[in-house]
């Protein structure tokens, strides 16, 4: 049964982390801002830090299988 849920959970964190860091990769070649009306280095470096904890975690869920 755990290994279901790590499969499930290590699938949405790795599919978050992956697309969050895609688009701020992507925001940040164009020099387009990640989010509007914040400071575009904070906000790509805030996003680009939540997209690798969420990889991290899903690495995480993924050795516990």
């Amino acid at each position: 049964m755990e290994t279901g849920s790590a499969i499930f959970s290590g699938a949405v964190f790795g599919l978050f982390g992956a697309g969050l860091l895609a688009w701020t990769a992507a925001r940040a070649r164009h020099r387009e801002p990640v989010a509007p009306g914040v400071n575009p280095v904070a906000s790509a470096t805030l996003a680009g830090l939540a997209a690798l904890i969420a990889l991290t975690l899903a690495a995480w869920c993924f050795t516990r299988l």
